[in-house]
This record gives structure tokens, C-alpha cells and sequence, in this order.
């Protein structure tokens, strides 16, 4: 019986695997994706952002049938020292326009309804199924993959690899080397339930509007990470992650430790007061920025997602990445299948071209020093200056009898007894890392 050679297999069914193999399918290709979960999303219990525009490109009328939690009309951003916090905020009735721009979402249910969407554009797609390996010609092409299904085997002209940041196909079978500690982040999240009505009390939000808060400081006891909490319908997602390589390091106890720590802080107790913590869950975060990218494209193999190592190192952007570089794959990936040529490495170097063009590269380019700006001032940042800027704040605010003027004086002294002329260094240095 002659083998059945797809044009093409896409490797994992998260927004990266499903924005590939929806574009393909769509397009008229023929496409099995394989996943190993029992359905997609079925490993992902907690929420997330969406941003619309990589998917509206996409599915343009998805909002009226994707399970959606809030979209997002307030974004607050935090510095936070043991008692409290200082920060930004932005809150805009402009966001409650007719098609919003972010919105929550709990990823178990809006990876499912988006891999329905690939299975309508008639893609074939096996579930509970690993990949086990690459399959490759005698001249080194990939020509499709090996899976646990008692050793069977699927044939396409290209893979695409929309694994994971830890994807194991793509380090077994030599296409890249192991994570380094200091490029990827552990992070824990948890759901909490609250009513409907209670959210939308403590956040003051009503209807759909939805809260999203990132917060950094010492709840991550010097170590370089950052935590959120985003507001759902009836629940909360909160969490934290720190790097590997500083957890390793610094060996200040587990993630979870830090969670709980985090959710004890005065800023969030009050807000999660009465929830119950159904889901509970842990993933690693690609953090490595643009340096970190490893080789995109192959003879037969094209990498999306987060195994790509795609971060924006400012403002997190992960399922817009995802679903973007997904996107562009696939359309590198039609227009060679209709030009009828093979997805060398050569051909397959348009899709480099086109996430040079997009916004993806764009960003990661112009953030690129930042993970090792970090990585240099990590403590000073998540400890030191968090720890100033509340301590101003205080100052500034309580009315003691004091003049302003005194006032200034101490909050100067205070941060140059704490840095010196490490302050001039400090911005120098980050000026450098945002140029």
C-alpha cells in the first residue's frame, strides 16, 4: 500500500501548532497535526491574555463564537516591596469599543475551540499521540515524524514544530541544543472562584471589563521574575516565575513557595479574600530574548511558538507571538506548496524574512539587551529599587508637618546612600537596554 505523504504535519496543537495548521488547512493544504494531550488544551488549566489582532487576521468574526472570560479595560503595573506597592495605571473607557483589543481567556477552553476550527478547515488531527522522532531521507531531509502508535510512522513534505519551549523532538533529533537555565523561566499559576458580582466589586468592572495586574519587586526575593493576576468571569489567574538559573542560584525555596508568599502581600490578599483554588499548574516561559533564538528553519522542519523561543522582553505578548509566527510559517509554507517547490532550507528562509518584517522581530530586536541587562542588575531591579520607590512614596504622601522641600532631600539622600553613583550607572544601563 503506498504511504500517504501530507504537505504538511504540524507538531503540537497550542495557538502556535493550531494558527499554523488552521492557515494550511484553510488554504486548501492537506495537514495532520499530532497532538499528545487528550484534546487540545487539555494540559492547560490557567488563564491567559489574548490579543485579537493575531487571531482577527486569522478568523475575523472569531469573537462571536471563542469562549472569551473579560477583555481588558484597566492594566495596572506594580512595583511591590514587602507592605505595598507603586506603580502604573491606565484605565480607558476607550477599550469598551465594539472589537476590543485584549481580552482573558482559559486556555484549556480556547484551545479546544480553536483546534475545532482547524478540524472545520479540514485539517486531520490525532490526539493522545507523541512524536517521537524525525523521519529523514538518506540526504539528512526531514520527510515526516515517528510516534509511540507502535511505531508508525507519517510522511509529509515539511514539519512544523509547534512543541514547546521544551520540545523534545526538535533536541533529540539534533535541531537544537537544551535550554540554558538563564534563558527560560518557571512559572506556577492557580485559578481562584470567586462569584461574578465579587470580581466585579473589588476591580470595579461590570459586564465583560476585565483587570490585568503585573507586579515586580521583592516578592520574588531578589531574583529576577515577575508575577500577574488577570481577571476571568468567575475566577482569578494569578502567578509568579522567576528564571531557572536564579532559582538554581539563589535556592530560596520552590515557585510555589514564592506563590503563596505573593498572594499573602497586603496589595493581593484582599483581592483573592474568600476565593477557593480549584487549578493549579507549572510551565516554563522562554526568556532568552533575540539571542536566545535558536535555528528557525530546516531541510524539511520549520520551528513556531515558543519553540522558537519567541519573548517579547518588555511587554508579554505570548499567545500574539505565537499565533503570528504560526501564521507566517504557514504562509511561507502555502506559497512554496503552490509554487510546487521543496521545503529546503533555502526556500523555507522566507519565513525568517517575513518575522523580520513583522513586529515579532521587530520588538525582539529593539528589547534584545534587556535579558542580560537583567541578568547583571537582577537584584538591584527586583530588590533595591522597588524598595526605594515605596520608601519615596511614603515620604511624599504622609503629611507630617514637614516641608516638601525636606521631604526631597531625604528621598535623594536615601537613594544615594542605597546606590551612590550606581544611580547614573543604573540608567545608563537601561537606557542602553531600551535604545
Amino acid at each position: 500500500m503506498n504511504k500517504i505523504v501530507f504537505d504538511a504535519i504540524v507538531v503540537g496543537a497550542g495557538p502556535a501548532g493550531n494558527s499554523a495548521a488552521y492557515t494550511m488547512a484553510n488554504a486548501g493544504l492537506n495537514v495532520l497535526q499530532i497532538e499528545r494531550g487528550e484534546y487540545s488544551g487539555s494540559k492547560n488549566v490557567q488563564g491567559a491574555i489574548l490579543y485579537s489582532d493575531a487571531l482577527e487576521q486569522m478568523i475575523p468574526d472569531f469573537r462571536e463564537e471563542a469562549p472569551l472570560e473579560r477583555h481588558i479595560v484597566e492594566q495596572r503595573i506594580w512595583m511591590m516591596d514587602d507592605r505595598g506597592h507603586t506603580g502604573m495605571h491606565h484605565r480607558s473607557d476607550d477599550y469598551n469599543e465594539d472589537l476590543p483589543n485584549r481580552y482573558t481567556i482559559i486556555r484549556a477552553q480556547f484551545d479546544k475551540w480553536f483546534n475545532r476550527q482547524v478540524r472545520d478547515a479540514g485539517a486531520t488531527v490525532l490526539y493522545e499521540t507523541t512524536v517521537t522522532g524525525l523521519l529523514r531521507d538518506p540526504r539528512g531531509q526531514v520527510i515526516g515524524v515517528q510516534t509511540d502508535r507502535e511505531g508508525e510512522g507519517y510522511y509529509a513534505n515539511v514539519v512544523v514544530l509547534a512543541e514547546g519551549v521544551n520540545g523534545l523532538v526538535g533536541q533529540r533529533s539534533g535541531l537544537r541544543s537544551e535550554l540554558r537555565p538563564e534563558d527560560v523561566a518557571l512559572a506556577v499559576k492557580e485559578m481562584h472562584f470567586l462569584p461574578q458580582e465579587t470580581i466585579e466589586s473589588r476591580f470595579n468592572i461590570t459586564g465583560d471589563e476585565g483587570v490585568v495586574i503585573e507586579a515586580m519587586g521583592t516578592i520574588t526575593e531578589g531574583m529576577i521574575g515577575t508575577a500577574f493576576l488577570y481577571t476571568n468571569r468567575e475566577s482569578i489567574s494569578i502567578g509568579i516565575g522567576c528564571l531557572v538559573s536564579e532559582l538554581s542560584r539563589v535556592g530560596k525555596g520552590s515557585p510555589y513557595q514564592l506563590l503563596d508568599r505573593f498572594k499573602a502581600h497586603p496589595s493581593i490578599r484582599g483581592l483573592l479574600e474568600g476565593s477557593e483554588m480549584k487549578e493549579y499548574a507549572a510551565h516554563l516561559i522562554p526568556e532568552g530574548g533575540y539571542r536566545a533564538i535558536p535555528e528557525l528553519v530546516g531541510d524539511g522542519w520549520i520551528c513556531v511558538g515558543d519553540a522558537g523561543h519567541f519573548v517579547n522582553a518588555v511587554h508579554r505578548e505570548g499567545s500574539n507571538l505565537a499565533m503570528t509566527t504560526g501564521r507566517l510559517a504557514a504562509e511561507t509554507i502555502i506559497t512554496l506548496n503552490q509554487r510546487g517547490q521543496a521545503c529546503t532550507k533555502k526556500a523555507l528562509g522566507a519565513y525568517r524574512q517575513r518575522l523580520d518584517d513583522s513586529f515579532v522581530m521587530k520588538d525582539m530586536k529593539k528589547y534584545k539587551d534587556v535579558p542580560r541587562m537583567l541578568e547583571k542588575q537582577g537584584s538591584t531591579i527586583m530588590d533595591t529599587y522597588p524598595r526605594l520607590m515605596n520608601g519615596a512614596a511614603q515620604t511624599w504622601f504622609r503629611v507630617d508637618g514637614r516641608d516638601k522641600k525636606t521631604k526631597e532631600n531625604e528621598i535623594v539622600k536615601a537613594a544615594w546612600h542605597v546606590r551612590g553613583l550606581g544611580l547614573l550607572g543604573d540608567a545608563v544601563k537601561l537606557a542602553r537596554a531600551w535604545r
